[in-house]
């Protein structure tokens, strides 16, 4: 089986709709709980297949507590580590060796990114855009609109 085979083969198996983009980009969305979904890319290149999956866009506030909540994770994690783009948006980031993308890995690196991505969501809000969640519990409260996506931000809740 090519490379191509065991991508197309892991993401029927792991029932994921897929768009490819030319013959070696596969777009995958993976469903999470705490982020509802995660934009995932794989790229099949010469030596190495591409991982990338957006997170969070660029921190409104508190970057270095963000920066370093991620670089310590970086230290635990599989396959992808967390990166930043010329814009400042967050993404998982990784390389695999084309001879190691197999059935069962990709399943083991799609697992992976979807833990990452899901797990480190709410920290990531919490810690980069506290503010606008703030203000989002207040004008929802000032207008009786429903906070119910907003409760695991509880904490930061103001206190008025």
């Amino acid at each position: 089986m090519t490379v191509h085979d065991n991508i197309v083969e892991a993401l029927r198996a792991a029932e994921l709709d897929y768009v490819q983009h030319g013959a070696d980009t596969f777009e995958i969305e993976l469903p999470g709980v705490r982020k509802l979904k995660t934009t995932c890319r794989l790229t099949v290149g010469r030596h190495a297949l591409s991982i990338q999956a957006f997170v969070a866009r660029n921190p409104d506030e508190n970057h270095e507590a963000v920066y370093r909540w991620m670089l310590e994770k970086n230290l635990k994690m599989y396959v992808v580590s967390f990166a930043v783009d010329a814009a400042g948006d967050i993404y998982l980031d990784g390389k695999l060796p084309l001879e190691a993308v197999t059935v069962s890995e990709m399943d083991r690196v799609l697992g992976s990114v979807l833990q990452y991505a899901d797990e480190s969501f709410n920290m990531i809000l919490d810690l980069g855009f506290a503010t606008s969640i703030r203000k989002e519990w207040q004008w929802r409260e000032s207008r009786g609109e429903s906070t119910a996506n907003l409760e695991a931000f509880r904490h930061l809740r103001s206190k008025e």
